[in-house]
């Protein structure tokens, strides 16, 4: 018996997606396929496997060793995994000890860009069939089952901004190899601030319609292309899709473009604000809402006559905002993020809703009987893990539920009105997070001490660096 039957470890929605995935690769002559997991970062990391060794192996599994998990942002081992409990206080874990990657035969994609190349996303499992603690797809698959406990799921909309840039110089001598190493030269595709005309979009079309026709053949839900007002960003919107779909839909598809501009001579990045001049910020903003399985109808959605939302929505709104500081680590993960929460723009920097307003936390878009109403999360950075930014949406938002919380009224002054302020940099809001009881609770200590771990050691890191700023600010003067 294998090791996904003993367990017990695919629906039957996945047992007849292993048989058409066999299929596929047979009718379609793939060569190699890819298994691959999203870390701790949202970063897609596995193996290539000659396809006949990975249909062999669909059901036992691909072994991966557990120092994927113990990694920060610059791939370094982060934990004393050769010692007792390895440093996440788990046997399984100890001396860099494997745990087995198992499929999910409904994700299998065929790359249009890498020839005769089939793709896999994987969960990971211990030996006995139990699934890795610390693996976020893991973790958000319970959220969700909490939430479908319920009669519900979560729907979320995409909406990405990022960078590309003409790839220069790509550093790679043996003395620009580091952790992390040189970053690449990089020069314009456009000048940016032109927001939206046709003009700048036609002058980073050549790439965008590369990326566009790879995109839609991986099957991804593309809704729209476009320029954003920085120079060389764009802004890629994606179709509403329920549960775990968007979650997976975004690691695809940042690796993806990641993969496709570099083999067209281009660097595209999700950092929020990369330190070039003149260069905007890039922000992930979320949109979600909660349809009912039973009649699917979306339960934000008011029936009263000037009301923007639903009781049930409006309390789940309250939970977000609730929760905003705590969840922050999630939302906005790297050191870079907090350098876009800046009054009077196009990011919020306190905790509040408004209707149809950019400069709140959570913008409300629909009204009375609009069956897309919805809540628009704007805090978001494009590298967030997108397992954990929605697993803190669908806790915080149930909590307010829960808890019948009232968001107050909406703000019409968004950088005036008095309310929290989000964390000011990553080590506020990993503090936040540390000491709060409520997601201790719901993601377990075990997690929310290890994710902060990770997180300390990567602000540990760059505290220890000298900076231009300090240079520039103490070399003169003192």
């Amino acid at each position: 018996m294998s090791f996904v039957a003993r367990h017990g470890l695919w629906s039957a929605e996945q047992k007849d997606a292993a048989l058409r995935v066999r299929r596929m690769v047979e009718e379609k002559n793939l060569e190699v396929i890819r298994l691959a997991f999203p870390d701790q970062h949202g970063i897609l990391r596995g193996k290539t496997i000659i396809a006949s060794e990975a249909m062999a192996s669909l059901e036992s599994g691909c072994s991966i060793t557990t120092t994927m998990l113990a990694k920060d942002t610059s791939h370094r081992t982060v934990f004393p995994v050769f010692t007792s409990g390895g440093g996440f206080g788990m046997k399984e874990m100890e001396g860099a000890a494997d745990v087995l990657m198992v499929a999910d035969p409904t994700t299998f994609r065929v790359l249009p860009w890498a020839p005769s190349t089939g793709w896999l996303l994987c969960d990971l499992y211990f030996n006995d069939g139990r699934p890795v603690p610390f693996a976020t797809r893991n973790l958000y698959r319970r959220v969700l089952d909490e939430l479908g406990a319920r009669g519900h799921d979560f729907v979320a909309g995409l909406e990405v901004e990022f960078h590309i840039f003409k790839l220069d110089d790509a550093h790679m001598r043996a003395e620009d190899a580091g952790q992390p190493g040189t970053p690449p030269s990089v020069s314009l595709l456009s000048h940016g601030y032109q927001y939206l005309t046709e003009q700048r979009f036609d002058q980073m079309e050549p790439v965008l319609e590369i990326l566009r026709r790879d995109i839609v053949a991986l099957g991804l839900p593309l809704r729209s292309v476009e320029v954003e007002f920085g120079p060389s960003q764009c802004e890629f919107t994606f179709q509403p899709r329920k549960g775990i779909e968007s979650a997976d839909n975004m690691v695809l598809f940042r690796s993806a473009v990641k993969q496709i501009a570099r083999r067209h001579g281009y660097h595209a990045t999700f950092m929020c604000r990369p330190k070039l001049p003149n260069v905007f910020a890039s922000g992930w903003h979320l949109h979600q809402s909660i349809v009912s399985r039973a009649t699917a109808e979306n339960l934000f959605m008011a029936r009263e006559t000037g009301q923007p939302l639903s009781e049930f929505g409006r309390a789940w709104l309250a939970g977000l905002l609730d929760h905003a500081r705590a969840s922050a680590v999630f939302t906005t993960p790297t050191i870079n993020g907090y350098k876009r929460y800046r009054s009077y723009s196009l990011a919020p920097d306190r905790a509040i809703w408004g209707s149809d307003n950019r400069g709140v936390m959570i913008r409300v878009l629909g009204g009375a009987n609009d069956p897309a109403t919805r809540l628009e999360n704007r805090i978001g950075e494009p590298a967030a893990n997108p397992y954990l930014y929605m697993a803190s949406q669908i806790l915080s938002g149930l909590d307010g539920v829960d808890r019948k919380l009232d968001p107050g009224p909406s703000a019409d002054a968004p950088y005036e009105t008095k309310a929290p302020l989000l964390p000011k940099s990553l080590r506020d809001a990993v503090g936040a997070l540390k000491d709060d009881p409520f997601f201790r609770e719901k993601l377990g200590t075990e997690f929310v001490d290890y994710y902060t771990h990770i997180k300390n050691a990567e602000i540990d890191r760059f505290l220890s660096e000298v900076t231009d700023w300090e240079h520039r600010e103490y070399f003169e003067m003192f």
